[in-house]
């Protein structure tokens, strides 16, 4: 339908220029979107407001104009009227949004999937904590985030890979090895102080007893520097392997674990270097290499090679992200902790002076989470190793709740989630709210079944049947899920498909507390019977982008 009315108004542009009643030689690029108010019609259409600054008429004018030129079809079209400023409202016929069932049944699993993506490799990078300790609840809200986005994108018709990258170069894996170093000692009786700038929680004792496991008094009397060189390197696969274990019970799974000690292995780090060099953009100042950043809109330069010699992150995240385009990927994600948000203009300079298009990057920032239980905070801290991990939310209130209250904001506006709310089997817990619709549909259709009532297909019901407001108010909602995905994959916004969801269940409930699917009457039952089952598919298909399973009974 959006398709439609968007063809008709561009024949009525073109008739309004042919008469000359325009003058512009080009149609702009309009919306047609849904009214957030459903007295302003089934869709509504800006070009109007769009065509006035350029012609220098009243949109109203221009809107009357495309409107009286508008060639209906009467048994699509029920009317169209200007509104607002300009808007041009259109209202269809009850009947036309029936065939909306048609196209779900027909698509199933792939109702809402699209091609706008062309089959365009993207790479959607993100987590990538430091593997110097657990993951806790925010790296949660970012796993949530990437991979939804990396489902949606899938849905839309783009080539996806996901990737982790694993920051396993600098001082704060020295300062993991020390810190399993210290605990080693303790553990085996040494008196030595535990200095407060190291990791100090709980899972530092838990390696050091598993290094004393394997390896007894091996590095009781070994060089420091070689013990510490070591145990870095074991503590950080243990770490590493808690990671993925706690992704994978999370529904994430990566295409690649990318390792930053890799680019200084093969030299990447050095070419990278190399090539700026070449290009005139690094000089030398204070005894040190630095990038001219601010000829690509950052607002400072950078220090790529300090000077005592040793590379800065900045170099490798050059290097890192070079690697990323010579791998073929025509876009990139990054989804960054929001702490991070001075970093951005940062990377796109090296993007700049790289020549690469604008939209080549995408960078998505994560807000922080603050965790309550019943409404009260729940400390956390990092340094003094009390904070609540991913695994421990995953354990207390589920991988589905967990994901789908991650997704319900904008990655970028802070969210409180409340482990009480999350594990409640109420309409407050949204998870629950959406699940539980889900599951009352498959109740309704096995007790249809019961009833002697199998489902039927389209072509087997009276969609006259389906003529109540509530009904019609019903399909319209499903039509919108393809737009909802489309919007979300050109935005990579899940949260939109979230508050989709929430609104689609809302109207389900309130259909469903008054109007009986199941009646006296066959072709009444079937048709609601039908338009549950449709119900049922988009719900699925939603949760499913959202990494949230969809329960058959709650």
């Amino acid at each position: 339908m959006k398709e439609l009315v968007k063809k008709k108004l561009g024949e009525a542009f073109l008739e309004c220029r042919k008469e000359g009643i325009l003058q512009s030689k080009n149609m702009p690029e309009f919306a047609v979107e849904v009214p957030r108010n459903r007295g302003h019609g089934d869709l509504a259409a800006n070009l109007a407001m769009l065509l006035a600054k350029q012609e220098k008429k009243p949109p109203k004018e221009i809107a009357k104009a495309l409107i009286s030129r508008l060639t209906h079809d009467r048994n699509i079209v029920e009317k169209t009227e200007i509104a607002g400023p300009g808007f041009i409202n259109f209202y269809l016929k009850s009947n036309v949004w029936h065939n909306v069932l048609k196209d779900i049944e027909k698509a199933g699993a792939s109702y809402g999937a699209s091609d706008i993506g062309k089959g365009e490799k993207i790479m959607v990078e993100f987590v990538s904590a430091n593997p110097t300790g657990p993951l806790h609840i925010g790296h949660g809200r970012g796993a949530a985030v990437g991979d939804a986005v990396a489902n949606i994108l899938g849905f839309a018709g783009y080539s996806v890979e996901k990737e982790y990258y694993i920051n396993d170069v600098g001082n704060q894996m020295q300062n993991l090895g020390k810190s399993v170093y210290i605990r080693y000692l303790q553990l085996l009786k040494q008196d030595i102080v535990f200095p407060d700038d190291l990791y100090r929680g709980d899972y530092i004792f838990d390696i050091a007893k598993e290094v004393i496991l394997k390896h007894g008094k091996r590095f009781l009397d070994a060089d420091e520097d070689e013990a510490v060189t070591f145990l870095t390197g074991f503590a950080s696969k243990h770490i590493l392997n808690g990671i993925a274990g706690d992704l994978e019970a999370f529904g994430v799974h990566f295409e690649n674990w990318f390792s930053e000690k890799e680019l200084f292995d093969n030299g990447e780090v050095g070419e990278s270097i190399e090539h700026f060099k070449k290009k005139g953009l690094f000089y030398d100042k204070d005894n040190a290499l630095w990038f001219q950043s601010t000829s690509f809109g950052d607002d400072k330069d950078r220090v790529i090679v300090k000077d005592n010699g040793n590379t800065t992150y900045f170099a490798s995240d050059i290097a890192y992200h070079m690697n990323k385009f010579k791998r073929g990927f025509k876009k990139v994600i990054d989804i960054w902790g929001a702490d991070h948000h001075g970093y951005v203009p940062r990377i796109r300079s090296v993007l700049k002076a790289l020549e690469l298009p604008e939209d080549a990057l995408h960078v998505i920032l994560v807000q922080l989470v603050s965790l309550l239980r019943d409404g009260h905070p729940v400390a956390m801290s990092t340094r003094s190793g009390e904070f609540v991990t991913l695994k421990e939310v995953i354990d207390e209130v589920g991988k589905d709740a967990a994901r789908f209250i991650f997704l319900t904001r904008r990655s970028d506006a802070q969210l409180d989630f409340d482990l009480g709310v999350a594990k409640k089997q109420s309409d407050e817990n949204p998870v629950y709210y959406v699940q539980y619709a889900h599951a009352r549909i498959c109740s309704i259709i096995s007790f249809a079944e019961e009833k002697g009532l199998d489902l039927p297909a389209f072509s087997a019901i009276k969609t006259e049947q389906l003529s109540t407001p509530e009904e019609t108010g019903l399909i319209k909602k499903l039509s919108q899920f393809p737009w909802v995905v489309e919007g979300s994959a050109r935005t990579c916004e899940p949260h939109r498909i979230a508050t989709y969801l929430l609104e689609l269940v809302g109207q389900f409930h309130s259909y469903y507390n008054k109007h009986r699917v199941i009646t006296d009457q066959q072709d009444l039952s079937s048709a609601r019977l039908y338009l549950m089952n449709s119900i049922k598919t988009v719900l699925k298909n939603g949760l499913s982008l959202l990494g949230v399973s969809s329960p058959q009974k709650m």
